[in-house]
């Protein structure tokens, strides 16, 4: 690493902007090499340890985050006409090209990772080792056996067919149902596809896990934390798995 400002290594990583990182180090609350440190300006070179309130603040090459995605956002790293995910998130991450693995339609809530780890992102959406993810749907109609079924065989759409998937019904009711699915795949608009062919339409759709990991609680729509050392653990356990038994 060359020799960059206080307040941009600070900001850089994405969990802070930068007028965020300036007011920090004026308050004191940063030291560089347990020296604190309050000129917004001061350089931080290869091998200077930086904390934030007693936190070693690192600069890591490679990125990863959850993000809990609102609806009425596209999945895409910016767009003319809509706002999109990134324009939710701190200008760092784009400038680091941390962007989402995969896509969520525009009126889909719920999980998505977000990286620049190429590599692991490619593992994730290759379609031969998906990982599971679990939806949850709000559909027209009673969900009933035959769903369940359907789903359990896989459904001929109009251009492909939907791999196997599980349906586990949450609510069955005359007007709406509400109905539990993992897929392995993630085709454009595919789980509300398959449930249109079950002549259910989707009301409201929500992804509630991508692999191991879920929502934590407490997170709010629009929300973004970075992934811990075990959540990334697990992720990665679980494409090893998926490739061990593709």
């Amino acid at each position: 690493m060359s020799a960059v400002r206080l307040d941009k290594y600070l900001a850089q990583s994405g969990q802070r902007t930068r007028s965020e990182a300036v007011r920090a180090v004026r308050a004191g609350q940063v030291r560089v090499n347990d020296v604190i440190a309050r000129d917004p300006a001061a350089k931080v070179k290869d091998g200077d340890v930086v904390t934030l309130m007693g936190e070693v603040i690192g600069d890591d090459a490679l990125q990863y985050y959850l993000f809990y995605k609102p609806s009425g956002v596209l999945t895409a790293a910016r767009d003319s006409h809509a706002q999109t995910v990134m324009d939710l998130l701190p200008e760092a991450l784009s400038r680091r090209k941390v962007l989402p693995v995969g896509r969520l339609d525009k009126d889909t809530t719920g999980l998505l990772i977000l990286t620049n780890d190429g590599t692991l992102a490619h593992s994730l959406l290759d379609p031969k080792r998906h990982v599971w993810k679990r939806y949850i749907a709000r559909v027209e109609g009673r969900l009933d056996e035959s769903d369940v079924r359907a789903f359990e065989e896989g459904i001929q759409l109009s251009d492909f067919e939907a791999k196997p998937a599980k349906l586990a019904i949450l609510e069955a009711g005359d007007e709406t149902s509400i109905g539990e699915v993992l897929v392995r795949e993630g085709k454009f608009h595919q789980v509300k596809r398959m449930f249109g062919a079950c002549g259910h339409e989707v009301l409201t759709l929500h992804r509630a896990a991508f692999g191991p990991l879920t929502i934590p609680e407490g997170m709010q729509p629009g929300d973004h934390i970075k992934l811990t050392d075990e959540q990334l653990s697990l992720l990665r356990a679980a494409v090893a798995s998926e490739e061990t038994h593709a």
